[in-house]
């Protein structure tokens, strides 16, 4: 992986990779270049959440408040090759999926494609990315990974159908998402007017002309589309066509019976998404499933849910030793990746981060974010005493979050 300290020019001051490392040398500053470079509906879609977006700021305010211990003498340099479901990665990051990506930035979809593959990291893509999972895995090969809302009309046919497309297209873990069983309020969404169907606004018209690096990206890669979802409407599958069966269909969580029937239809991992309580792993567990992914959607689906890292210890020691235990949910730094290690995860994922760094530089943009959370969890590492992800999960910590269910 390229996020080596050697990598970012260290004794050059003047290699691009420098120069950028001084311009935007963390996720901070790149999203306030995004906010500048993407129209505003796109960034209130990307930094938004469910109600007042109280969700976003406890995630945020959970995950600072963990306090990390350092220890001294320990050898270097770290090491941060993980395996996961029998793939090692450079780093324990991954990309969240993040439906209608393109909204945020056009193309996203398989940017982040090929930055998982360049950084060798998994990116989980979504039912509703804005590329279709076979190009995705033909970009991204082992770091592919798929994420399943349910359609469970007609006995879940369509469902059953992507996991067939997913296997076929050489997809080996399978993210089936629960968190999301009814859609959610978004207001900033509403007022901007977000809504299926998209009705552009004399104000959306001038936002989109104020940006012009996100509006040429448009003319680069097209309208976004559900591209998953064209082949299950009547053709020709335009937006609005694809748009409303999305609308309809997707319903988005499942029923313990349903994970238990994906398991026997599924051939290979099987993780589900959006897990906050041990008792719900632990049906998890029973139901087969071989990964949990600890996450309350960022924020984005219902307000009054406790903080993810705060849910993220008791999960751990419930199913840690059955299960490979995955978070997600307001990650915007190494140190926070740090964080969620030492807290019993083995592998984290972050979305928006990558997301900002599109908006923020374009085609590169993945594939920079990638590299500065590897950098800042070395540094973290380092700067702890623990050469290893191992070593980190031993770390001392206070964790007075820490949602206890005795």
């Amino acid at each position: 992986m390229r996020g080596s300290p050697q990598a970012w020019g260290a004794g050059s001051g003047t290699s691009p990779q420098a120069r950028l490392r001084q311009r935007l040398p963390t996720l901070e500053y790149v999203e306030r270049r995004a906010r500048r470079r993407i129209p505003r509906f796109a960034f209130d879609f990307l930094e938004g959440g469910t109600g007042d977006d109280v969700g976003v700021a406890r995630n945020r305010a959970a995950l600072d408040a963990v306090e990390l211990v350092p220890r001294f003498g320990a050898p270097m340099p770290v090491q941060t090759k993980v395996k996961l479901f029998g793939v090692e990665y450079a780093a324990p990051i991954g990309i969240s999926p993040v439906g209608v990506d393109g909204i945020v930035w056009p193309g996203a979809t398989k940017l982040f494609a090929a930055a998982a593959r360049d950084a060798m990291i998994p990116y989980i893509t979504g039912t509703l990315a804005t590329a279709s999972m076979e190009e995705v895995a033909k970009i991204a090969g082992p770091c592919a990974w798929f994420q399943l809302y349910g359609l469970p009309t007609d006995d879940h046919s369509v469902t059953f159908d992507l996991m067939k497309r997913a296997d076929a297209a050489g997809v080996r873990v399978l993210v089936a998402t629960l968190d999301a069983p009814v859609r959610s309020k978004r207001p900033r969404d509403l007022r901007n007017g977000l809504v299926v169907p998209f009705r552009p606004t004399p104000s959306t018209v001038l936002d989109v002309a104020l940006s012009l690096p996100w509006l040429i990206a448009l003319m680069r890669a097209g309208t976004p589309s559900f591209r998953n979802m064209e082949r299950y409407v009547e053709s020709p599958a335009t937006l609005a066509k694809t748009a409303g069966f999305v609308q309809r269909e997707i319903k988005g969580t499942f029923s313990w019976d349903a994970i238990k029937r994906m398991r026997d239809a599924w051939p290979d991992t099987l993780v589900v998404k959006g897990i906050l309580h041990p008792a719900d792993a632990t049906q998890a567990i029973a139901a087969g499933v071989d990964g949990i992914l600890v996450s309350n959607h960022g924020g984005r689906q219902f307000d009054a849910a406790p903080a993810a890292i705060d849910m993220l210890p008791a999960i751990a020691a419930t199913a840690g030793r059955q299960a490979t235990v995955l978070f997600d949910s307001g990650v915007r730094s190494g140190l926070d990746v740090a964080r969620a290690i030492a807290l019993g995860a083995h592998g984290v994922f972050a979305g928006r981060a990558f997301l900002l760094g599109l908006g923020a530089l374009g085609t590169g943009g993945a594939n920079y974010i990638a590299e500065l959370l590897l950098d800042e969890l070395q540094v973290a590492m380092g700067q702890l005493g623990t050469p290893s992800l191992d070593a980190l999960s031993k770390a001392e910590r206070r964790h007075p979050g820490a949602f206890n269910f005795a």
